[in-house]
């Protein structure tokens, strides 16, 4: 059988928690994944939880950063992890390998998720500048109309990217901001991570159970952080 993943580029924003839920759902949703780390994201997980990404090693590296909670500490993500060992569950791109599957239209996904995406990263995909195999493959998702979420991250915003934002929305694409929500009833770190993770999922139909949903009861934030 054919595999159509769903293609999740890292970009180097902070935010690599949220792309670490963002692909532990789709696993825990039975979802194949295609990945692409980019160089600068490389320097960003390092510096948040102190992981390497390694081409040579992308499997052992993906497995540990992975198993992290957005707070440092080893969770209790058994089935993610354990699709990790699944043929074919999971595929890697090295960032640079512009000769790539998902540098062609003819690859078959389902669609494109980046998470996070910096400030360079839009820019980049607006501009169609394809400067690494993420671009590259955002262009590809844009001119296939192909499902394309952008979980921008960064705070405040320049004119110039509102502009590229407006203009990826323009093209097609999902902007959709890093920014969690309060009403689920978060009372951990992780709760923020996973609701931001869960709408990106949402964006493109993949089902979860990451959050809360709102369901037009007032006070139901309260409740779920007392337990009531």
């Amino acid at each position: 059988m054919r595999r159509t993943p769903w293609l999740v580029g890292v970009s180097g924003a902070s935010g690599t928690p949220y792309a670490a839920a963002v692909i532990r759902g789709l696993l825990d949703a039975g979802e194949q994944v295609d990945l692409v780390v980019s160089r600068a994201s490389r320097l960003t997980l390092l510096d948040e939880t102190g992981q390497p990404f390694r081409d040579a090693h992308w499997r052992e590296d993906l497995r540990r950063w992975l198993a992290r909670g957005a707070d440092g500490s080893p969770e209790a993500f058994a089935e993610a992890l354990g699709a990790l060992e699944e043929p074919g569950r999971v595929r890697h791109w090295a960032a640079g390998d512009l000769a790539a599957g998902p540098s062609s239209g003819s690859y078959g996904c389902r669609g494109m998720l980046i998470v996070p995406a910096s400030t360079a990263c839009v820019a980049g995909v607006a501009l169609g500048l394809s400067k690494d195999l993420l671009q590259r493959a955002a262009s590809v998702t844009l001119k296939e109309r192909r499902p394309l979420v952008v979980a921008v991250r960064e705070a405040p915003l320049s004119g110039q990217t509102l502009r590229q934002l407006v203009a990826l929305d323009e093209a097609g694409a999902v902007v959709l901001p890093a920014s969690p929500a309060f009403y689920a009833g978060a009372t951990h770190i992780q709760h923020l991570v996973d609701f931001v993770a869960g709408r990106v999922l949402d964006a493109v139909g993949v089902a979860h159970g990451l959050y809360r949903r709102w369901e037009g009861e007032l006070g139901g934030a309260a409740r779920g952080a007392t337990g009531g």
